[in-house]
């Protein structure tokens, strides 16, 4: 007999979403609580790299989004000037009748990923989190913070980088760290060429194009913020433009269009990594509650998206929770440990500017070991 019956997902993001698909898929019944009483995302976009769009496919989400997003094979490294360095190859791990990777604005996701947590019965509160809960061998009793009073086998965190449920789990002794480095983001219509992932790199600074749609895409750059300055709206579109001074060939002829401040998505990287198991009991975490990360290698949300699917394969696949949670945990903890390593080092070596980097090997050697069975 499965030992997990009824769930509580805390956090309607992409990891709570893709883990309540996943277990509503595999019979669990599910209440899902987002803290937020207006279920929106802010409005940029998200790669999903070919292990990503394997494990999409394997939810069973992939068909009713590809219309909305744009599939491209190939990531593309260039100098800061525009000039090709290398072309990486996709690889199609969904099979031959899916793109090797897709590009799809996070609202579009955000839809897709929602309407179909709703329409798989799953029981969605907003403006709700955990107050508090309690657990014995067989449950969790949990009070959400309206007073409502449930029982659940099993209580799993997906509330981010500033997860309420991990404090709960591990106090104060996995705070967010604040990396040095801060990414900023802003939507172009989208140049013909742009139909793979191109990244810009060299001494001068780095920066990106991400195809989202025939007509739309973004791009992105990271910067060195020392002492993590607070940047005030009135002045963004000025300050992503300064922090692309340095780059040629497409950025520099974009760099000028950027002038709507309300359009720039600025955001300070922040990571944290739970180094012993991520679960006490009958209550896990996974996503950026567990291991968030830098968007260096643009495995972030796709390791939240794996976390959720394997762990609706270990719930149902037999043995008490405990060795269930067990064998989450091999099949997690060095894989995410490895992503969430590998995008600080890469953003300590653009801080600085350590010109014998060798970022191309390590975006190679990332879609070897993401491309290998989970």
């Amino acid at each position: 007999m499965d030992a997990v019956k009824k769930v509580l997902v805390v956090g309607g993001g992409i990891g709570g979403l893709c883990a309540a698909i996943a277990l509503r898929r595999q019979g669990i019944a599910v209440d899902l609580v987002e803290l937020k009483l207006e279920w929106t995302v802010y409005g940029v976009g998200i790669i999903q790299q070919s292990n990503v769009v394997r494990e999409m496919s394997r939810l069973g989400l992939l068909d009713d989004y590809l219309e909305a997003a744009y599939a491209f094979e190939d990531v593309v490294i260039y100098t800061t000037e525009g000039q090709q360095l290398v072309r990486i190859p996709g690889q199609r791990l969904a099979g031959p009748q899916y793109p090797a990777n897709v590009g799809i604005s996070r609202r579009a996701l955000h839809k897709v990923l929602s309407d179909t947590t709703l329409e798989l019965g799953t029981n969605v509160r907003l403006g709700m989190s955990v107050e508090s809960f309690t657990q014995d061998p067989d449950g969790v009793d949990v009070v959400l913070t309206d007073g409502t009073r449930a029982r659940y086998d099993l209580v799993v965190g997906a509330d981010g980088v500033y997860s309420k449920v991990r404090g709960m789990l591990f106090g104060d002794k996995y705070e967010p760290r604040f990396t040095g480095q801060s990414v900023w983001r802003y939507n172009f219509p989208r140049l013909f060429q742009i139909d793979h992932l191109a990244n810009y790199v060299g001494p001068g600074g780095n920066a990106g194009l991400v195809p989202l749609s025939n007509d739309l895409m973004y791009m992105f750059t990271t910067s060195h913020e020392p002492g993590n300055p607070r940047i005030p709206q009135r002045s963004l579109a000025a300050e992503m433009r300064e922090r692309l001074i340095n780059m040629g060939g497409p950025i520099a002829e974009l760099r000028e269009q950027i002038v709507d401040n309300e359009q720039v998505v600025y955001k300070p990287l922040e990571a944290v990594f739970v180094n012993e198991p991520w679960y006490c009991g009958r209550v896990l975490i996974i996503g950026d509650a567990a291991h968030a990360t830098t968007p260096h290698l643009g495995q972030g949300a796709g390791m939240a998206i794996e976390d959720a699917l394997v762990l609706s394969e270990e719930l149902t696949a037999g043995g008490s929770i405990q060795e269930q949670l067990e064998r989450f945990m091999d099949r997690r903890f060095q894989r995410c440990k490895y992503i969430g390593e590998k995008s600080l080092l890469a953003g300590e070596k653009e801080m600085a500017r350590d010109r014998d980097f060798d970022r191309i090997g390590l975006v190679k050697e990332m879609l070897e070991v993401t491309a290998r069975p989970i």
